[in-house]
């Protein structure tokens, strides 16, 4: 990962992460949700605060478990976090996710947009560990990029939801379709920068083409 993207990538998620932080632990619940919103969110506290809880560990981790220079020089340390952030972050924030999913505001769209999101997220968040037990490391980069592209929707959520109120789009209208938009092109994204990244034969060449097969082969 080049060193502009892994700051965007910390400053973004330490962000949400301070913003969490603040107003989950300094202010009432649901002080600065949506009206319609505030009822659930003071009806279920202990989904509430066990999500948000293990979202800010999943998101002020997750950014440094790509850091080469961490897993050459801190190799325990790395391993430690990894499991803090799968067994915490994911594993916690995944199934207190899924829960909250089915009180979701915006109807059965939101809902069903918060719960594949949980459930992908559970999902990637375990094939990234048993990649890992199995001491398959290629798997577990990448089965790691899906999941941290899902735990990013807690960013993209909160740019979009005011980016929604700035352009006048009704809160009950833009919910449902932030719902999904906060995850899926993330995971898109992810997808084809992963597999760009580390498949040959979409590496440029000197003539701008694919290089031969023959050659990838030595």
């Amino acid at each position: 990962m080049r060193l502009a993207s892994f700051v965007a990538l910390v400053l973004l998620s330490l962000g949400v992460v301070a913003y969490a932080v603040g107003v989950y632990g300094l202010m009432p619940l649901g002080a600065l949700v949506h009206p319609d919103m505030r009822a659930t969110f003071q009806a279920h506290p202990i989904g509430i605060y066990a999500h948000v809880s293990a979202s800010v560990v999943a998101l002020a981790l997750g950014p440094f478990q790509f850091s080469s220079r961490l897993r050459a020089s801190r190799i325990q340390l790395h391993r430690w976090s990894g499991r803090a952030y799968l067994g915490v972050g994911v594993l916690l924030g995944g199934l207190s996710g899924l829960y909250m999913s089915l009180h979701a505001f915006g109807g059965v769209i939101s809902r069903l947009g918060f719960g594949c999101l949980a459930l992908a997220w559970l999902f990637t968040g375990l094939r990234a560990f048993l990649a890992i037990r199995a001491r398959d490391v290629a798997s577990h980069r990448l089965w790691m990029v899906r999941n941290f592209a899902l735990t990013f929707a807690a960013v993209m959520l909160r740019l979009y939801l005011p980016a929604s109120m700035v352009t006048g789009v009704a809160f009950e209208l833009a919910y449902p379709v932030i719902a999904w938009l906060c995850w899926l092109p993330n995971v898109v994204l992810a997808e084809v920068l992963f597999n760009r990244t580390h498949n040959p034969s979409l590496q440029p060449t000197g003539t701008g083409k694919p290089a031969p097969a023959a050659e990838l082969k030595r």
